[in-house]
């Protein structure tokens, strides 16, 4: 005589209950309990997890303010490597007869002041602008983060000292700190310029990176890792900076484009760049006098110029989002 409780086909199937007995099921529910995908459970195949920068990257690629800011910048870096792309002429060729002169045929942008190209000299000033911008932004991140996150990690009297020092950076007005600092300086290279952006840039991003690395070495994985007897540089590089980098990279992609328009502002007031460099500062600062007469040769480099902040400032603003997920 036949088990009652073993499956004939057409019957319920039985399913184990865990304590010694059985259970009996519908067919329906005994063929889905086998088929479920990830064993008897139906839990399923198990989802790969996504780390916090692929799910950024994803956001980002949803994103059109990303995209039209990231072409923008593109297109900004191509023509600051490659200005003859699209410009054939050489920004300090100038003809006086030409001056103050508005758009005629292949000059599309008229002419400055000293009768050179608009156009060319526009394009050509995004090279020192973006190199300004990209170059101080490097500088103060890095020296921000290494100072900060060391802070911030060691504590005690390293903290307080950094804590102390950043109070008397922040104190200083950046264009006055600029007028007084750069006022003695007579290259005629962008470096200057650079040097003095990271001198009184990186206690911005310190803080930042000091309250980043404070929140992450509190989080349960580093205090594991510490019990294991991981070495200090162990818990820095492999477990708090990757998880407290984020912060930095919003804060650094946003005060890129605030770099850039620091560097026309102190150019515009003359102790920035300095001729022959072509930067949109200096032509701003020389088209002032002729706004009236000549309102095309501030209209240009000016809008290039805001062009480039917004779309740095934009880009930033994007990455903060697609970072925090609370903003998502």
């Amino acid at each position: 005589m036949p088990d009652p409780r073993e499956p004939d086909g057409t019957s319920g199937a039985i399913a184990p209950t865990g304590m010694g007995g059985a259970m009996d099921l519908a067919a329906t529910e005994g063929s889905t309990l086998d088929k479920a995908p990830g064993g008897p459970e139906g839990s399923g195949p198990a989802t790969p997890a996504r780390s916090l920068w692929s799910d950024a990257w994803r956001e980002l690629r949803r994103n059109p303010i990303f995209i039209i800011s990231a072409l923008i910048i593109l297109f900004l870096v191509v023509i600051a490597i490659w200005p003859s792309l699209i410009a054939s002429r050489n920004p300090l060729d100038c003809d006086l007869a030409n001056a103050q002169k508005s758009s005629t045929a292949g000059h599309p942008f008229g002419f400055d002041g000293q009768g050179c190209d608009v156009y060319t000299r526009t394009v050509y000033g995004a090279r020192a602008s973006v190199t300004v911008g990209v170059c101080a932004t490097l500088g103060v991140a890095i020296l921000g983060s290494v100072l900060g996150g060391l802070a911030g990690f060691f504590g005690g009297v390293w903290d307080a000292i950094l804590s102390r020092i950043t109070d008397v950076f922040f104190a200083i007005p950046v264009v006055l700190g600029g007028l007084v600092l750069l006022s003695v300086v007579t290259s005629n290279t962008v470096w200057p310029v650079i040097g003095f952006m990271v001198l009184l840039g990186w206690p911005q991003l310190s803080r930042i990176a000091r309250g980043s690395v404070i929140t992450a070495k509190q989080n349960d994985y580093v205090q594991a890792a510490r019990a294991l007897g991981a070495s200090n540089s162990r818990m820095l590089l492999r477990h708090i900076a990757p998880n407290a980098v984020a912060p930095v990279i919003v804060v650094a992609t946003i005060a890129l484009g605030t770099y850039i328009a620091l560097e026309a502002t102190l150019s515009y007031l003359g102790v920035g760049l300095k001729p022959p460099t072509v930067s949109w500062g200096i032509d701003i600062s020389a088209a002032s006098q002729y706004i009236r007469n000549a309102p095309h040769m501030l209209l240009w480099p000016a809008g290039a110029l805001a062009i480039t902040v917004l779309a740095f400032i934009m880009l930033g603003d994007a990455v903060r989002d697609a970072l925090d997920p609370k903003l998502r």
